[in-house]
């Protein structure tokens, strides 16, 4: 080793203490875990459940009223009870499914610090620790490993680095020549970082930085900056929770209003000790109304709908943290993503091969075919790792490795070759050179010299050309391969002289050299990216590509993916340090026209998201590698990869475990879907709330009481919207909404068709329930039969049977209502129910809890058994409810 003497001591036992002491341990800084209950707490910010615990307030002190005041059975606190326990459900699942899904994710994420390290210390290599690494330490580098702090190049031999989890550039020169240095290199030619990976070559480094202070540290320190974004959801329930308190306030006034005039009107001398009672139990009957009126079932609803979806998608390869990332992807207007890892596979391949004198292209039994074979095996400095014989992997130089893979995809094992072949000289790669030489033993006697390299240099160096090939048609013909993107390698050979070396001190010596073919080898897209690009495209998402690559190659994937476009220009690709130069207002001026982002430093990407997240855009970000981190925590949402660094999966929403892109449709299809079956639970819930408050409303200017009490109530406004927001929340996703472009997260979850639905529907079971009550009233009924038959006569109130027929006509036109509900924006059947097994499961639940409670429920739930004819009528004509919901679908499809 050329070290000095210090160098070549490294650090002694009390140095290492002291470096610990001032710089610290090589450890990443783990963000603060919060405890549980403030974990649990932090579940009560929800608008929807802040306005839910304000109506259980005020229900408790309705009930304290009545049982205290007015004597009323214990029965008056099941309301509160029924709301305090929806609170709970709520919070509890949301809480249990977010600790499990970071709990897995643990699990995923694991980072060994124990992973073993050559270091000089006391004047002796030995292995230490990944995290007992610190500052001085001196390091012995070699090919496989995981380089473990930042570090100073003191030597280096062929040294090549894979700093995509950095940069995004799979293969970074590292060298201690200035000659040599990269003056566009994201870091110095002589610097290698924590996390990167040595490639091929060798060398010895010394520490200057660990844990935090790294490159990797500061990017992770990034990565857990909480900006504090609201999720679209979020937006939309705030609205929500404001909406319903404001129209419950205005109902309840309107109540008081109205039974104020009606006691005016139906009193001659005003008193003003009966008009108090009368006023405060106005106020009561008011605030009741409120209470009612709050969807406990809608958190429910969004808990349960988002735990289905975090569950469904992990079977899908979408491991989701946060419980809101599943509703979010649904309302994605912008994906950005890294190229490598992401896009395409991450491992070179040879794409297209040039080899003059073979028939066809195609390795055979000829003797080219075998001098071919015999110029990849040998003059080859990577392995093939078999352990896994249908994905073998490579270790080594990528680019070499990838001709090793076609050897194997042409039926050549390249090991037999190699033991066989008697390696006489070698001159090895170097960036300088850009070529390597082998030289072997013919079998049959005489040497022959194999060179593989840059084209350029070995056609150069050739004296004549396999085929009688023209220079000017490989020059075309290299000039292509460039143009889309790929790395190219020459070939030649030739037999040496007797007494000929073949190489020299200065390199390849030989006359004779026979140029014999060219390969080009491309990182390849993934296969199943394009058509994953287009239906993100088509569903009204844009995409942008950030990386590390030369603008040449994120081009070229841009084309083969579909993103590239022949009218694209100028305008629509952009440098790192361009974008850098651009001031606030020229890039949100461009930012909507740029696909790609060339040479892009860590914190390019960051700054595009906030730039598309000001200008009101939904931002997903799709990564892997510790580069990404700071962009994946800004963005809305952040999709990490399964076998992206730790840093990239802790800083991210989502982890995609099989790195696959076309996932990223699937959790968009499900995030669109998801929001559908929520506006669907809202469409039922505030269908029933309408219900509630007309009847009320209403009944208030009628003089007329309420015809559902307490406990009818808790089963109607609580159990069967809890079991409502079971059946809505459990709809499998469907592929249409793929179909649609992204909703405006400023727009209101209920739309205007929804308003008409639920204004619609609401006054007319209202006007059903009310017609029924004041039917009632005025005669005798005993059988819905007698209907066509009574009288029309003075008020006698209602008898418990006619208070049955009515609670259950009320329940059985939401029954009949739920099928509408899970129609709504499907653009199908109410009876299209395939895959919808745990949906009829859930209805025929509250059918049947229906029929219990009204056969053997008595006081409790003030009924009495129903006769058989009056069931079947009852079911039988409010299924009326679901004909008209269908033939209104049926004309709606004919009229699209």
């Amino acid at each position: 080793m050329n070290l000095n003497a210090d160098q070549r001591r490294g650090l002694t036992r009390q140095q290492v203490e002291e470096s610990r002491r001032l710089h610290g341990a090589n450890v990443l800084t783990p963000p603060k875990e919060e405890s549980l209950w403030r974990l649990f707490l932090d579940k009560f910010k929800d608008p929807l459940i802040i306005v839910l615990l304000m109506a259980g307030v005020l229900s408790v002190l309705i009930s304290c009223y009545e049982y205290f005041a007015l004597h009323q059975a214990g029965t008056v606190f099941f309301e509160p009870v029924g709301i305090f326990m929806a609170i709970f459900l709520a919070t509890g699942l949301s809480f249990y499914f977010e600790k499990k899904a970071e709990d897995e994710f643990k699990i995923l994420n694991q980072v060994n610090d124990d992973e073993l390290v050559q270091v000089i210390r006391d004047g002796n290599p030995t292995e230490i620790s990944k995290k007992d690494v610190v500052v001085g330490d001196i390091l012995i580098l070699n090919t496989g490993q995981e380089i473990p702090a930042d570090a100073r190049l003191l030597e280096s031999t062929q040294l090549n680095v894979d700093e995509s989890t950095l940069t995004g550039e799979p293969m970074a020169s590292k060298t201690t020549d200035p000659d040599h240095f990269d003056p566009e290199a994201t870091f110095p030619s002589d610097h290698v970082m924590r996390g990167t990976r040595v490639m091929e070559g060798h060398g010895v480094a010394e520490v200057y930085a660990v844990g935090d202070s790294t490159e990797n540290g500061k990017v992770y320190e990034a990565a857990h900056i909480d900006d504090g974004t609201k999720t679209p959801l979020t937006e939309q329930l705030e609205r929500l929770g404001a909406l319903v308190t404001k129209g419950s306030y205005v109902i309840g006034g309107a109540v008081i209003l109205g039974r104020i005039v009606m006691y005016m009107l139906s009193t001659s001398g005003f008193e003003w000790l009966p008009f108090i009672a009368y006023f405060l139990q106005s106020i009561m009957i008011a605030v009741t109304l409120v209470v009612v009126s709050v969807p406990e079932g809608l958190p429910m609803a969004v808990t349960l709908s988002l735990a289905y979806s975090m569950r469904r998608m992990l079977r899908t390869n979408n491991l989701v943290r946060k419980m809101h990332a599943c509703e979010t992807m649904g309302a994605t207007t912008v994906i950005c993503t890294d190229k490598t890892g992401t896009l395409t596979q991450n491992q070179m391949r040879v794409a297209e091969t040039d080899f003059y004198a073979l028939p066809g292209q195609k390795l055979g039994d000829d003797a080219m075919s075998r001098l071919i074979e015999t110029a990849v095996a040998v003059n080859s400095t990577a392995q093939l790792d078999l352990s896994d014989e249908e994905h073998p992997s490579v270790l080594g130089n990528p680019t070499e490795g990838a001709l090793l893979l076609w050897l194997r995809q042409n039926g050549v094992d390249y090991r037999p070759l190699r033991e066989e072949a008697k390696v006489v000289r070698e001159l090895p790669f170097t960036t300088e050179r850009k070529y390597m030489a082998t030289v072997i033993a013919e079998p049959g006697g005489g040497e022959r010299l194999f060179v593989k390299g840059a084209p350029e240099i070995v056609l150069a160096m050739s004296d004549s050309v396999n085929g009688g090939v023209e220079r000017a048609k490989i020059n075309e013909q290299l000039l292509g391969y460039q143009e889309k993107a790929m790395r190219t390698l020459a070939f030649a050979t030739c037999l040496l002289p007797e007494g000929a070396d073949g190489i020299g001190d200065n390199g390849v010596d030989a006359d004779g050299l026979e140029f014999i073919g060219v390969v080009a080898i491309a990182d390849p897209v993934r296969a199943e990216v394009p058509d994953s690009i287009r239906e993100c495209i088509n569903a009204g998402i844009a995409i942008k590509i950030v990386t590390g690559d030369t603008p040449a190659t994120a081009r070229e994937i841009g084309r083969q993916i579909g993103l590239w476009q022949e009218g694209d220009g100028d305008r629509n690709i952009i440098t790192g340090p361009e974008f850098g130069a651009l001031t606030d207002s020229e890039l949100a001026d461009r930012v909507g026209d740029l696909k790609i982002i060339a040479r892009a430093r860590p914190m390019d990407k960051k700054r595009l998201v906030e730039t598309l997240q000001k200008q009101g855009q939904v931002v997903a970000v799709t990564g892997d590698g510790t580069n990404d981190a700071p962009a994946l925590k800004a963005a809305n949402v952040g999709l990490s990869m399964g076998d992206g660094t730790s840093v990239a999966k802790e800083a991210s929403d989502i982890t995609i475990v099989d790195n696959s892109f076309a996932s990223i449709g699937r959790a968009v299809m499900w995030g669109r879907s998801l929001f559908q079956n929520l506006q669907r639970f809202i469409l039922f819930q505030l269908t029933v709330n309408v219900v509630a408050c007309l009847v009320v409303l209403v009944g208030a200017f009628m003089g007329t009481e309420s015809p559902l009490t307490v406990t009818q109530m808790l089963w109607v406004n609580l159990i069967m919207d809890t079991f409502a927001s079971m059946a809505l929340s459990s709809l499998p996703p469907s592929r249409s909404v793929m179909n649609d472009r992204p909703r405006d997260r400023r727009s209101f979850i209920i739309t205007s068709s929804m308003w008409r639905f639920i204004g619609g529907v609401g006054v007319m079971f209202a006007a059903v329930v009310l017609g029924m009550v004041y039917l009632f009233e005025h005669a005798e009924v005993n059988s819905l039969a007698d209907i066509l038959h009574v009288s029309i006569g003075a008020p006698q109130g209602l008898s418990p049977y006619e208070l049955s027929i009515i609670f259950t006509t009320f329940v059985m036109l939401q029954f009949w209502n739920l099928f509408n509900a899970r129609a709504y924006a499907t653009h199908k059947s109410a009876f299209h129910l395939k895959a919808c097994g745990e949906f009829l499961l859930i209805a025929l639940v509250i059918f049947v809890g229906q029929v219990v409670i009204v056969t053997i429920g008595g006081e409790f739930f003030n009924v009495v058994p129903l006769k058989i004819e009056d069931w079947a009528i009852i079911v039988i004509g409010t299924s009326l409810v679901l004909w008209v919901g269908e033939l209104l679908r049926i004309v709606s499809r004919i009229g699209r």
